[in-house]
């Protein structure tokens, strides 16, 4: 460990949970939550003009998904150690999120112990997890499906067929033409590996691409 404080950034949609975290790892001689935010756009703008050590980054943001978030983190500032700090315990979440360039990934019922244990294996260049965590990753990975790479338009469309609109309607608001919002679905179908739009929807709903 460095003489410094190793300066940390929360990024939680709930303020009980950041509190919480925050008073847990001030606690701590070595580490300083400089700052907190409720959004992934928040945390975007801060990082461009600051240098941070540590991101708690949580999968379940207001205007953005968590792993998509960690990616675009590491794209600005590659020298940054994002650890997921989640209630999420998917195995695919976690795998999405290791690749997506996150140095760990935490449960939120994770010990103060094992999170400072953590944190100085991601500042070594480790790939930590806690001890829940270890145990869902090492379980074989029976029918496990990646999580889908979509594209912007995929996006827009599968968060369209969510809300019960038709091929027609998704063309009209879109100004596309019917058979292009066809295609598209017919693309999501076969991404997520879905029979029909129902089990679409349902899938991409686990895979948290979008809400109940």
């Amino acid at each position: 460990m460095e003489n410094r404080k190793i300066s940390i950034v929360i990024v939680d949609d709930h303020p009980i949970v950041i509190e919480g975290l925050r008073t847990m790892l001030n606690s701590q001689p070595f580490f300083n939550v400089t700052e907190t935010f409720t959004s992934g756009s928040e945390v975007i703008n801060f990082i461009r003009s600051h240098t941070v050590d540590i991101i708690f980054l949580d999968i379940t943001l207001p205007d953005t998904n968590g792993t998509e978030l960690c990616r675009e983190i590491k794209a600005i500032s590659q020298e940054t150690s994002v650890i997921m700090f989640s209630n999420r315990s998917e195995r695919s979440i976690i795998i999405q999120s290791i690749q997506n360039g996150a140095s760990g990934y935490i449960l939120k019922n994770t010990s103060i112990d094992e999170l400072v244990i953590c944190i100085k294996g991601a500042l070594s260049g480790d790939i930590v997890f806690c001890n829940e965590t270890k145990q869902i990753i090492s379980r074989p990975a029976h029918n496990i499906l990646p999580i889908p790479r979509l594209t912007k338009r995929e996006k827009q469309i599968l968060q369209m067929v969510a809300q019960g609109k038709t091929s027609n309607r998704i063309a009209e608001e879109l100004f596309l033409s019917p058979l292009t919002v066809d295609t598209h679905r017919k693309n999501l179908l076969q991404k997520f590996h879905a029979k029909n739009s129902t089990e679409l929807i349902n899938l991409a709903v686990q895979q948290h691409m979008i809400e109940e």
